[in-house]
Formats: C-alpha cells, structure tokens, sequence
C-alpha cells in the first residue's frame, strides 16, 4: 500500500527533507500485523528505514507525534517538525550499534533523525567524537553534515510517545523493525550500546528473535554492565557483546548519575570490543 496523504502534522516522504528514506510510494504499515510483513520483507536497511518512517501503526502514538509538530515547543515555533516515527541512521556497515528509548518529542520528532537537536543528543555525540565514533561533536540538524563511524543508532520505539512512555502493546507493535535492522547488521555487528534500562529490556527478546542465545535469567542493567551473547551453533556469526550505559538524559547529566567520563568510558570499551 502506498504512503497516506499526510497530515499536516507530518513532513510528507519525498518532499526534500534531508536524508529523508522515503518516497510516495514506500508501503505503509497500518497494524501490527503489517508491521512484521513490511519489517521482515525488507532486503536493506535503507528500505527498512523508510518503511518505518512512514508507519501508521498505533495510533496514539501517531496521534501524538502529528499533535507535537503542529502545537511545538515556543524555542521550536518557527520550525517545521518532521512528525514522523524517526527510524535508524548511521553507518551501513556498522558494528556498533546505540540503541535508546524512543525519539524525544522535540528532538528526533522534530529533526527526523534520533538522538539529534535535543539535550541527550549533546552529550551523547560529543562523548561519541571524543572516542572517534562521530565525525562532529554536535548534531542538530538532519543535513549538518554529522557522520557516524563505524556506528548506527536506533530506538526500540520508533515514535515519540507521550511522556516519554510508551505503553506494551505499542513496544510489541514496534520491535519487528528492531528485529529486521539487527538481522541486516548482523554479519558485522559485534556490540549493542543499551541507553538506559528500557533499551536494555527491550533489546533481549530481539536478540533472541535474531539467533542469539540469550542468558537466563537476563542479565541485570547498570552503568557498565557487559554481556556476551553467543549465536545459535547453527549460526555462523560471532559473539556479540552487549553493554549497559546509563542514559544521557538532562536529568541525568545535570546530577551527576552520567559524566562525560562514564559516557567515554563505555565507548571506549564498545571501540575496543567492535576492533
């Protein structure tokens, strides 16, 4: 099914927003259902990323995304805010990979592309730049010219939700694309970067989907917790390790729970473990 006629809440695919994956005619999930069919049947992670930025599948969380771009934040008044699920980015061959909760309401909602324009987004690529992961120590814009290296970021949940909350049903509706982007990494990847306890949650279910031989029970999250995940026998790929971080939120940062050094910390040892 082609892409809707989109609401005046949303930036319509192929419309010229930068590094925007989709066209007119990129098939559009309407359900969970349609989730995995569209998740599971595509053959790159480029087809993959623009099957999810137009997903319509749960509708509160469409809902509110579209809500967000027209009402906006006052600082972001005179912006156009993408309005659409914000789908993974980054290096193609990637063997790192970040994954967060879910794009921040004024942040990957608004600049289309995760992590980037918003507070986290600060801390996170200056700490990735310091360890040689990102071309640039910022990202604000989705055409500034930041580059991932050697890393791809994701969200477990593609919208973003109220509160910053999304509910079960909308995870479960959700995670095929996760699971479809870790099966088109998997011959390179060889570690997952879990920001925050969610990401940490939801990631286990996924690697089990993919191959992976999961510990139980699973493992518990904390600031630089590692884990090393085997593949099934039958598989051919290596290990892979998973590590926890402590999410870079303001609130976060602003106490003390996260520091520059514990950010470098953990990517650092995610460089040394991908080499």
């Amino acid at each position: 099914m082609p892409a809707d006629s989109v609401p005046a809440g949303s930036v319509p695919p192929g419309s010229g927003w930068p590094g925007d994956p989709a066209t007119a005619s990129t098939p559009v999930a309407h359900d969970a259902a349609e989730v995995r069919t569209l998740a599971a049947s595509a053959g790159s992670l480029a087809e993959l990323a623009a099957r999810e930025s137009v997903c319509r599948a749960c509708d509160r969380l469409v809902r509110w995304r579209e809500h967000v771009a027209v009402t906006r934040r006052r600082s972001f008044a005179g912006e156009t805010y993408w309005g659409r699920p914000v789908p993974g980015w980054g290096d193609e061959e990637a063997s790192i990979l970040v994954l967060g909760l879910a794009p921040a309401a004024h942040g990957g909602n608004r600049t289309g592309r995760v992590f980037t324009g918003d507070r986290s987004g600060d801390v996170l690529f200056a700490s990735l730049f310091r360890c040689g992961l990102a071309l640039q120590p910022e990202s604000v814009t989705a055409g500034d010219g930041q580059r991932l290296i050697s890393v791809r970021m994701a969200a477990a949940v593609r919208c973003a939700p109220p509160a910053n909350k999304p509910e079960p049903a909308e995870r479960d509706a959700c995670a095929p694309w996760l699971t479809a982007e870790l099966g088109l990494l998997r011959d390179q990847l060889r570690v997952v970067v879990c920001l925050g306890h969610y990401a940490w949650q939801a990631l286990w279910p996924q690697l089990a989907a993919s191959g992976y031989l999961v510990p139980r029970p699973r493992p518990a999250f904390g600031h630089g917790a590692e884990v090393i995940v085997s593949a099934a026998p039958a598989r051919r790929e290596t290990a892979l390790a998973v590590l926890g971080c402590y999410h870079p939120s303001q609130q976060n940062t602003f106490t003390g729970r996260v520091t520059d050094g514990m950010l470098d910390a953990v990517f650092s040892r995610a460089a040394d473990l991908a080499r």
